[in-house]
């Protein structure tokens, strides 16, 4: 009797194993079939430093998305190839082209955020491109911080950058990490901007439980707060630059941070590069 209890018993558990596994692939399917897509659109070279960003964000969100049901898909396009993208239609554009290619890519892909990946020219943040929006910092930020570090240090020639591979706070020195892993390189200002483009479209995409792009478009000019592993509370202005915290780096080492404490307050982030790039008054 004890032995017929038993088989009945592992029958049971068995079937119910089964049916808990079978449970669980429905849910997959349901999961997989209900899985948000958001495609990405790259303009540039993809041997270079923003395309390699690019990826490892993509990897990351892809990561993320693995609970939250989203897959990030990107599909490359050469820079002497400027299209309207329409197959699919993309979340966003990540560009890494000059001055001339991102108003054409503007203005044949209107209502899509076009995020720039490269081009420091103060010129495409007095244009006021509607839906071009600047990762990478202008020229005249960088001057602005270095001018703010020399009130204090005047006989530094420190530079200014965006990013640097041996930042190690706000856990940069992990995003470091994961990248030189993954790409072999360390990561500079450039592969910076497009991990940097990539998380702010997924942190849009989380916040508006969107992939159109005229929705992210809006929520990115107008709500983002982006952190970016740099400690500070990062935004677009009407120009469409992102507000960004600088380093000061000399003979290769970080000596500081700008905005500069003791010359402006450290959140200040329109100390740096604001005057020139509004000046024609974007609205």
């Amino acid at each position: 009797m004890n032995f017929i209890n038993i088989n009945h018993n592992r029958q049971h558990s068995l079937l119910a194993i089964f049916l808990l596994a079978l449970f669980g692939l429905f849910q997959s399917v349901a999961k997989a079939a209900d899985q948000l897509e958001i495609n990405l659109a790259f303009f540039g070279g993809s041997e270079n430093p923003p395309y390699l960003g690019v990826v490892q964000g993509i990897n990351e969100a892809n990561l993320q998305g693995e609970f939250l049901g989203q897959k990030y898909i990107g599909k490359n396009y050469p820079d002497s190839n400027l299209i309207p993208v329409k197959d699919p239609v993309p979340s966003a554009i990540l560009a890494d082209v000059d001055v001339e290619s991102l108003r054409i890519l503007s203005q044949l892909n209107p209502g899509i955020p076009i995020l720039n990946l490269s081009e420091e020219h103060n010129i495409l943040r007095q244009l006021c491109l509607p839906n071009v929006l600047h990762v990478i910092p202008s020229d005249q930020m960088k001057k602005d911080a270095e001018a703010q570090w020399k009130k204090k240090n005047p006989a530094s020639k420190a530079i200014a950058q965006s990013w640097h591979p041996d930042f190690r706070k706000y856990a940069a020195k992990q995003l470091n990490n994961r990248f030189r892993e993954a790409s072999l390189q360390r990561m500079d200002d450039y592969s910076y901007a497009g991990w940097a483009a990539v998380k702010i479209v997924a942190d849009a995409v989380v916040r508006t439980q969107s992939t159109k792009p005229e929705v992210l478009l809006h929520f990115l000019k107008n709500d983002l707060v982006f952190d970016g592993n740099k400690g500070v509370k990062m935004s677009f202005r009407s120009t469409g630059q992102l507000r960004q915290l600088m380093l000061l780096v000399e003979d290769g080492k970080i000596v500081g941070e700008a905005p500069v404490v003791g010359v402006v307050d450290r959140h200040d982030l329109d100390s740096l590069g604001l005057e020139i790039e509004d000046s024609e008054g974007c609205q």
